[in-house]
């Protein structure tokens, strides 16, 4: 699993969220309070402004894709620029893992990619299949916007404008960027800054200044941070033991486990289990 996709793992497009709109000429007004951490609105044809919360204008023609960071409300109009109709498509993503809410934190409130992007094909997908009608309909728009989202995404981060989070930077690093894959294809390792300095090839201090540098977290500190957040979303899991999560993410001892958990998280292993649970 590359850092990317960890990242994006548990956060899902919500089909009850799902809304595609056909609009008439302007003038045209649209409201949007989903309460989800994050929202996708994109024009499938014609063009729109959205606005903010705080009042921030962009505008949006087909290809071009907001991505508005929640849980605050935006409002979609027309631009008065266009003539004719507008299809507006907008989909709203849930965070379904303790991972998954680490995605909304790595990004600004409102992220723009302009129409010169290469996730335009897929509106087409997304506009057919509204359409169809037919069976597993919602199961197949929900993964066509989270195919979206995932591209939109890599576009948005590789602008050489954008403001991406230090670890997606740092893997770009042939040293900081080996450290990090190391930590996510294999967390329950039994890490040191030796074993991640050989597997980047330089030594431990080069290791540990370039990381911090880079990531502005110690190597070992981001590994606990990283165990944790795993560890959040296995604990629930019902037939999972502390025992069995603790083992999952490097940990031999499910105590050491509990007071490093709680240590990063603020509550126990049992404690955050039952608060997913209530």
């Amino acid at each position: 699993m590359d850092v990317l996709g960890d990242l994006l793992r548990g956060i899902r497009a919500d089909g009850a969220l799902f809304d595609r709109q056909l609009l008439p000429a302007a003038p045209w007004s649209r409201r949007y309070d989903t309460g989800a951490p994050l929202t996708l609105c994109t024009p499938a044809a014609g063009a729109a402004r959205l606005i903010t919360a705080n009042g921030e204008v962009v505008r949006l023609r087909v290809g071009g894709t907001a991505l508005v960071r929640g849980p605050g409300a935006f409002t979609v109009v027309d631009d008065p620029d266009h003539e004719g109709p507008t299809e507006l498509i907008v989909g709203a993503y849930r965070a379904h893992a303790d991972i998954g809410r680490r995605l909304p934190d790595a990004l600004p409130d409102l992220l723009v990619l302009p129409d010169d992007e290469s996730c335009e094909p897929l509106l087409s997908f997304v506009s057919a299949e509204v359409v169809a009608d037919k069976p597993g309909q919602q199961l197949v728009l929900d993964r066509l916007l989270d195919w979206f989202l995932v591209c939109a995404l890599r576009d948005w981060f590789d602008r050489p404008d954008a403001r991406p989070p230090k670890w997606y930077v740092a893997l770009g690093d042939p040293i900081v960027g080996a450290a990090l894959r190391a930590v996510h294809d294999a967390p329950a390792r039994p890490w040191t800054i030796a074993a991640l300095a050989a597997e980047a090839g330089v030594s431990r201090t080069t290791l540990a200044q370039r990381f911090t540098a880079l990531v502005g977290t110690p190597p070992l500190a981001y590994l606990t941070e990283w165990r944790m957040a795993l560890a959040a979303d296995l604990l629930t899991e019902r037939e999972s033991t502390v025992a069995a999560v603790a083992r999952r993410v490097g940990y031999s001892d499910p105590f050491a486990f509990s007071t490093a958990f709680k240590r990063v998280r603020g509550l126990s292993p049992t404690a955050h289990r039952s608060t997913k649970a209530a």
